[in-house]
Parts: C-alpha cells; structure tokens; sequence
C-alpha cells in the first residue's frame, strides 16, 4: 500500500538552524523524513510518494545521492569501469515517487496548499486506499492496527489522534481562589490531528480545487460523517522548532528511541 508523506511546506518556525527543508533536518544522523518512512516501511508498506513543493530539489538530491549518504562506499582507483561499489543497505526496495506539486498544471488562481497537493498527485495513487501523513512527526504507531480499524469501520477517511500535555502546570482553584489541586503538564482533555492517515482513493473525488486539506477537506469529511479517529495512547512528537529537533535528537541518542519499530 502507497504512503504518501506531505513535503512541500517552507518550514519557517525551524528555518535558519538547519537543513532549508525541515524533512532532512536529521534525527540522528538521518533526515526525519527516513525515520517517518522507517516506520511504514517496517509494516511493508516501501512503496512512498511525496508531494513536493518549496525547494523540493534537496529533497529529490539526498534521494539521488541516498547511496552514498546512507551506504558502505569503496573506490577503485585508476579503474574507469566500475570505479564505486556500494555496500547493502535495508532501503534497497523502497519506491519512491516525486513530484513537483507547484509545477504539476493547475489553475493559476488556485493556491497549491496540503489539499491542492494531494489532488495533484492523484493520478500516482494505485490502490484503493493509501497512507497520508506529514514529513515532521514521528510515532510509535501500529500502522496494521490502523489500517485493521479503518477497514473495519467502512469510512472514507481515518485519522490518528493523540492527546498531549500541556505545557502548563494547571491549578484547579474554587471561588475563594483557594488552589484545590496542581497538575504538571497533564494531558489534554481534547484530541489532536497526529496526521498518520488512512484515505479512500475514492474520498479525493469529493476533494475540490483549492481546498485545504485540514480547514476545508477534513471539516467536511466530519460534516458529511466520513471521518473515524484512530486514537493513538502511545509516543508521537512533532519537529516544529529547533527545540522539539532536540529533543527528538536526545530521544534518539538515549538508545530508546519509541518511534523506531524497525
């Protein structure tokens, strides 16, 4: 089954402390993108498509350039045939598909957002159903207890849902303005989009030029009764900012890192 992973943001809230394109600030020492793909590629779903837009060439160059980023390299020298050899490597049968979301043709007053960018990929969708998610989060995420709900439940479109902290202590208080209780940083009591989607090829129809995919597609889709949430009680963090980057990357360098399934 495809995934499709969202790349065509610009990113602003962590630009100028890294990578121009948040999806190869690294994790590691790999791109958070490749921890996103990790995941699904550890349930066998390899085969990837990724919407691209703001400075999509860096993303289409590490992939180019992926064996000598993420391989064992030997030279041969003096040799003019087959001077570099490369080792193995786990990602030898992923697929990747990119495509360059502002310049696939569309009407020029149509603003090429998340919604714009699916349709415009559409024609690369081959299954009934797909993956969707976005290229700065990270879960532990049983993608086949997803994918077993939303088949179960027979809607269009499922979304995984977490309920983080606050990044608040919260007092409870009564009117004479005594503190009754202290919570650090308790959990919210709402649910939040953690992206991790599975979609319905067949929901795009109802996707209209220029609609967002979160404001508009996904406001209808809960109007219309054909969004399930998936409820996620387990890790998921996003990379917005240069401290969540560290964070994840601290994560990471502790050995324990809960989002690597593989």
């Amino acid at each position: 089954m495809q995934t499709v992973i969202f790349c065509g943001g610009k990113g602003t809230r962590i630009s100028g402390s890294g990578p121009e394109k948040k999806e190869l600030f690294q994790i590691g020492s790999r791109p958070i993108l490749w921890h996103i793909m990790k995941t699904f590629a550890a349930f066998g779903h390899k085969e990837f498509v990724l919407p691209l837009g703001h400075r999509g060439d860096l993303i289409r160059r590490y992939f180019l350039e992926y064996a000598w980023h993420a391989r064992d390299i030997c030279f041969r020298l003096g040799s003019p045939d087959d001077a570099v050899c490369y080792g193995e490597n786990d990602e030898s049968d992923w697929q990747l598909t990119m495509v360059d979301t502002d310049r696939e043709a569309g009407p020029e007053d149509i603003e090429v957002n998340k919604g714009e960018r699916i349709r415009r990929i559409s024609s690369y969708l081959t299954g009934e159903r797909f993956f969707l998610t976005y290229g700065d989060g990270v879960g532990d995420i049983d993608v086949d207890a997803l994918l077993r709900f939303h088949a179960a439940h027979g809607k269009w479109v499922t979304v995984t849902g977490i309920q983080p902290a606050y990044n608040f202590g919260v007092l409870d208080t009564d009117e004479d303005d005594r503190v009754t209780a202290y919570r650090q940083y308790p959990p919210l009591d709402h649910w939040i989009n953690a992206g991790f989607y599975v979609v319905e090829r067949s929901a795009l129809d109802h996707l209209k030029p220029g609609w967002d995919w979160e404001s508009d597609f996904l406001v209808w889709l809960a109007q219309t009764d054909q969004l399930m949430i998936y409820r996620h009680t387990g890790f998921w963090r996003k990379m917005d900012t240069l401290k969540e980057a560290q964070q994840l990357n601290d994560i990471w360098a502790s050995g324990q890192a809960p989002w690597k399934v593989w």
